[in-house]
């Protein structure tokens, strides 16, 4: 997973929530929030990921 996908998913998210909500379409621009939801969350374990890795390469030192 990459930050690039986190994001892709947030932007893809954020489109269909506008699209809802320009529709006055809920299920559509629910749907957007939770692709926005899941792309942040792609992000903060991508994130929590390389703190991993850094700290576990700074242990192998």
């Amino acid at each position: 997973m990459s930050k690039f996908e986190g994001k892709v998913d947030q932007l893809k998210g954020k489109a269909k929530e506008t699209a809802g909500k320009a529709l006055n379409d809920k299920s559509k621009e629910f749907e957007g929030k939770a692709d926005q939801a899941a792309g942040k969350a792609k992000d903060s374990i991508d994130n929590a990921s390389e703190k991993a890795k850094d700290k576990l390469g700074k242990l192998g030192e």
